[in-house]
């Protein structure tokens, strides 16, 4: 690839570089497997690139690029053998000194969401990124009016997960 190409593709990565982070951080829950699968989206996006044509925005193509590399890797990892995190273990025996209620009620939050289906995941995330249904659509590869109706589902589901 051209240079001019490359450049393109970096200063739009950077610029759009949370996007990423974003879903990594819903389909992960460690910093290791963060940086894997945002290792693989941004490889993923640098492969697909010379195929953008621009016909959408640059982050909503990413968007897509980013979510069905992390749903694709994510039922993979389904098929492996299912650990403990020792951290998890260790942080549950620490006690905590602060009290941060906005990062408690974010954190259960992410932990509702992760118990969501994969493209529930994907909806719901669009969603809390303030995309409009259209762009939601485009994205997901799913008709306005579908998005709309597995919206306000999941918005009922998170109702009672949190709420049990």
């Amino acid at each position: 690839m051209d240079k001019e190409l490359e450049h393109s593709f970096v200063t739009k990565l950077e610029k759009n570089q949370n996007i990423v982070h974003k879903v990594c951080r819903l389909y992960t829950s460690t910093p290791d497997a963060h940086n894997d699968l945002f290792q693989e989206i941004t490889i993923q996006l640098w492969k697909a690139y010379p195929k953008f044509r621009g016909e959408a925005k640059f982050s909503t193509w990413m968007y897509r690029v980013a979510l069905n590399t992390a749903i694709t890797l994510y039922r993979k990892s389904k098929n492996s053998v299912p650990t403990q995190n020792y951290e998890n273990i260790l942080n549950n025996l620490k006690a905590s000194e602060y009290n941060d209620a906005e990062e408690q009620q974010l954190k259960l939050m992410y932990d509702a969401i992760k118990q969501l289906s994969d493209v529930e995941k994907a909806l719901i995330f669009l969603y809390l990124e303030d995309k409009n249904y259209k762009e939601i659509s485009d994205t997901l590869g799913i008709t306005e009016v579908n998005a709309r109706v597995k919206m306000n589902r999941i918005k009922s589901k998170l109702r009672t997960i949190l709420n049990p």
